[in-house]
């Protein structure tokens, strides 16, 4: 589905009104939010935004455009430049950028509005879900796929996997901004939570080493 597209803006302007509208909807919601309120955030003059942005709707593509796409389209030329790496290397350098973006307030208030009112708006639901979360996961398993075609992983799904990195790192931002209801991550810090996610995922994937407990002995006995 393509996204809806906005007039070009003066970059000062736009900068202005996108910024407003992240507070906007932080702090409101997208239903509640509204694009008059957003304009004078901007101090921009009634009714001079709607020649940009003709409704919410528009305003949420430019948001999600700016930020998490920009900013996936910047972790695909990452990778790009590390084919000749190794799978972990190259998994490891796109999880540590992508962890440090997941924690910004950018994308805590776009994940916020995804988790909390994007299925009201079905047509943005399968614009986010389209352009972002099958973009990005997509970018995960081509990783997945080519280190397990070079033996460093396991066999596995590589769409699967994509979708438990994707899955993991999702839940534990989302529960890193919230840390006074979740005690286990009160003394952790972004980094650490990284870290334990990166070192929980790499050794899943890693190929099985052949065990020779007495266990796995006694159960090759006839």
């Amino acid at each position: 589905m393509a996204a809806t597209l906005s007039v070009p803006i003066a970059e000062p302007k736009r900068k202005l009104l996108l910024d407003a509208a992240f507070h906007e909807f932080g702090e409101r919601g997208l239903a509640g939010g509204r694009l008059d309120d957003i304009a004078k955030r901007a101090n921009v003059a009634k009714g001079t935004i709607y020649l940009y942005f003709p409704n919410k709707e528009a305003l949420f593509h430019e948001m999600v455009r700016t930020t998490i796409i920009a900013a996936l389209e910047q972790a695909e030329t990452i990778v790009g430049h590390l084919e000749e790496d190794s799978a972990e290397t190259q998994l490891r350098t796109l999880t540590i950028g992508w962890w440090k973006f997941l924690r910004s307030e950018q994308f805590q208030v776009v994940q916020r509005l995804v988790l909390a009112e994007l299925h009201n708006f079905p047509d943005l639901m399968q614009f986010y879900a389209d352009e972002v979360i099958a973009r990005g996961r997509r970018l995960i398993s081509t990783i997945i796929a080519r280190g397990t075609m070079r033996g460093e992983f396991r066999e596995i799904d590589a769409d699967t996997a994509a979708r438990m990195l994707s899955a993991l790192s999702m839940m534990h931002s989302f529960w890193c901004g919230r840390r006074q209801f979740f005690p286990a991550l009160a003394n952790t810090s972004d980094d650490e939570v990284r870290n334990e996610i990166l070192d929980f995922y790499l050794r899943a994937l890693r190929p099985d080493a052949p065990d020779h407990s007495p266990a796995a002995s006694s159960r090759t006995l006839p």
